[in-house]
């Protein structure tokens, strides 16, 4: 059974929470299909070649056909000459969008809170504010918990706590809003707010 880690304000285990069951029983290729899907989205696509007939000049006949002893040549242009164009190269017209429906979003939301929760990384809190802004109050917090690498979600983010996390390394501060199956995934640790919990864990 897949369980989340009830913290209490003190960022001590209280208690624990059973996630669906239907979580775990979730095919982990949906999981896979949307990270492949969310990483192709963040390309930049700027990558960008010029073929021979985007090249500017060469549209004169660099010499005769026949008579000089060489091979022919019918322009300066073309990809086996120096600032040519160039054969096959890569273009920032290709689209990398990877359709992922609804449905399948849910699924691989779901079950990346499963697996957090069977290796005993997913965490939930009443709430995590860090009122004096410090990075060295964030940092107490990771350091209590024992954690390296971690993934906040909140209800609402706001800026103090934003700004005490921000210069942490391996720390991420999202809004319920934000959060997505790829970042559930890529952490090893999650700490969720309570109601932030119950919102995403919701029937849809």
């Amino acid at each position: 059974m897949s369980k989340v880690i009830v913290l209490n304000d003190k960022f001590e285990k209280a208690s624990e929470l059973d996630l669906p069951q239907s979580y775990a029983q979730i095919n982990p290729h949906n999981l896979y299909l949307y990270a492949k899907s969310y990483l192709a989205s963040l390309r930049a696509n700027n990558a960008h070649t010029k073929n021979r007939s985007e090249v500017s000049g060469g549209g004169k006949k660099p010499w005769r056909q026949k008579g000089r002893g060489g091979a022919r040549a019918g322009s300066t242009r073309t990809n086996v000459w120096v600032g040519g164009g160039v054969a096959f190269g890569p273009t920032n017209n290709k689209n990398y969008f990877q359709k992922v429906n609804k449905k399948q979003k849910r699924l691989a939301l779901e079950r990346a809170l499963a697996e957090k929760a069977e290796k005993g990384a997913l965490f939930a809190v009443p709430s995590l504010i860090v009122e004096s802004g410090k990075s060295k109050d964030a940092q107490a917090i990771i350091k209590k918990l024992n954690l390296k690498d971690v993934l906040i979600v909140k209800d609402f983010v706001d800026e103090k706590t934003f700004l005490a996390f921000r210069n942490l390394a391996h720390s991420y501060v999202v809004d319920l809003s934000e959060v997505n199956a790829y970042l559930i995934a890529v952490f090893k640790t999650v700490i969720i707010e309570e109601q932030a919990l119950k919102t995403l864990t919701k029937e849809a």
